[in-house]
């Protein structure tokens, strides 16, 4: 019973589907076994069959040779017996061996064994061997008879007479031998191809773990926890855990190349825009206004779409993770700086463990976002804390300012309107919170905080 409850504990929820490598090495091996099996147990009854009728003809053949030896010719032409050379056998009625002595010449007596009693065998050769005649017979009480024959000559006086010498056995102990050897064998096997099957799951098993310890690091680099394929594998999977590492590499290195694209580019589009909007405030008027307008315009285009960008990348690098508390303690630190004459209360909560799953300058952007905004209306504090709920990163801004109307906050959440031009700022900061957070399959919302201004809460994905 204990084998059994650790082998139950041991493939309890690992039964391999139907479809996948497990199953058909497990299903191929069964199916080879058993045919195996089937094919062996059929060899060994066959084998073990013919062994005991080979042995059966032998001790037939030794029981006619001690009834010829027995056997003198009489008066009359009977045929006398000493009893020495026979099986006692043939003294006990329906004992299973009988001899009968059949004369070739018409009008003298059969002579039969006591084990017959009141039977004659009718026997037919069915083949001929050596000058003997082998076949079938029906015998006393139902049973089935091997027979063997020989004619036999005896020297008799006035003339030789010839004379069929039978022995017949009962082939009912063949059977029944037959029968409990194959009930043995076939218990055995079924134990055997039992044993073996196990054997073959726990070889499967074990053999395929390999494959199990990369899913579990695959999933640890997909979840943050690691950056590549760390352990000790097989000669036959390393090569891959190897190939693994490199394409996970050259993914960061594709990444990097693009980020530095995208930053050249920032800086390709800035440099003119710059020179028209001074060009524009040294020769006032209204084309100057209206350049003015539209310059400003295709800046915060161009710095939305290329965060945009920069975060769509950052999505296929595999393994990345951010230390929140970090990055939180730094933008504070930070702001802190920035508004050191408003002397803003700036509180960051946040555990020491938990991380981002996703790009450290994604999540710069999006809390800085918030908490500069966060900053620019507060009165006199800041309040910031990160917490996880059910594998998600919750993280919440909120200030003492003013607050926004229900409506107020879609327009800016949303559309990324400026409600106030007092403030500087370019009015994109939480439409561009809303957009990296849409790639992390996040979202932002907006609400009355506690210290009664604006309350921002964000939800991303979290490591582990």
């Amino acid at each position: 019973m204990a084998i059994v409850s650790t082998i139950r504990r041991f493939f309890r929820n690992r039964s391999p589907k139907f479809n996948s490598l497990a199953a058909r090495l497990i299903l191929a091996a069964t199916l080879w076994l058993s045919l195996g099996l089937a094919v062996g147990a059929y060899v060994l009854s066959s084998a073990f069959t013919s062994a005991m009728r080979d042995n059966f003809d032998t001790q037939l053949q030794v029981d006619l040779d001690g009834l010829i030896a027995a056997a003198e010719p009489g008066a009359a032409g009977a045929v006398s017996l000493q009893e020495r050379f026979l099986n006692r056998r043939f003294a006990r009625v329906y004992s299973g061996l009988y001899w009968q002595i059949d004369p070739v010449a018409k009008g003298a007596p059969t002579l039969i064994s006591h084990s017959l009693f009141d039977w004659t065998i009718a026997f037919a050769p069915k083949y001929n061997a050596g000058g003997q005649s082998w076949g079938y017979a029906d015998g006393p009480d139902g049973q089935t008879l091997r027979v063997l024959a020989r004619k036999v000559t005896l020297d008799a006086v006035p003339k030789p007479r010839v004379y069929t010498f039978l022995v017949a056995g009962d082939l009912a102990g063949i059977d029944v031998a037959v029968a409990n050897f194959n009930g043995i064998l076939i218990r055995s096997f079924i134990v055997l191809g039992i044993g073996l099957i196990l054997a073959i799951l726990v070889q499967v098993r074990i053999g395929l773990l390999p494959l199990g310890r990369v899913r579990e690091a695959l999933a640890r680099i997909r979840s943050g926890a690691a950056r590549r394929l760390e352990g000790d594998f097989p000669a036959e999977i390393a090569p891959l855990a190897s190939e693994l590492n490199s394409l996970i590499e050259h993914s960061a290195e594709v990444v990097g190349r693009a980020r530095t694209h995208v930053a050249n580019l920032a800086h390709f589009f800035k440099t003119p825009l710059s020179v028209l909007a001074s060009e524009a405030d040294a020769a006032p008027g209204p084309l100057a206004d209206a350049v003015k307008r539209q310059v400003d315009t295709m800046r915060r285009q161009v710095d939305h779409y290329l965060i945009r960008a920069r975060s769509a990348g950052a999505l296929d690098v595999l393994g990345n993770s951010t230390d929140v508390s970090a990055v939180l303690d730094a933008l504070a630190r930070a702001l802190a700086r920035i508004h050191q004459d408003r002397h803003l209360d700036i509180a960051v909560d946040c555990p020491a463990d938990l991380a981002f799953r996703g790009e450290r300058q994604d999540f710069e952007e999006m809390a800085g976002n918030l908490m500069d905004n966060a900053c620019k209306w507060a009165k006199t504090s800041v309040h910031v804390a990160a917490v996880s709920q059910e594998g998600r990163l919750v993280l919440f801004v909120e200030d003492d300012g003013p607050g926004l109307s229900p409506g107020d906050r879609e327009r800016v959440r949303t559309r990324g309107e400026r409600l106030d031009e007092s403030v500087p700022g370019s009015g994109l900061g939480l439409s561009i919170v809303r957009d990296i957070a849409k790639l992390y399959n996040g979202e932002i919302v907006l609400s009355d905080s506690r210290l009664g201004g604006l309350g921002a809460r964000l939800t991303l994905p979290a490591v582990g």
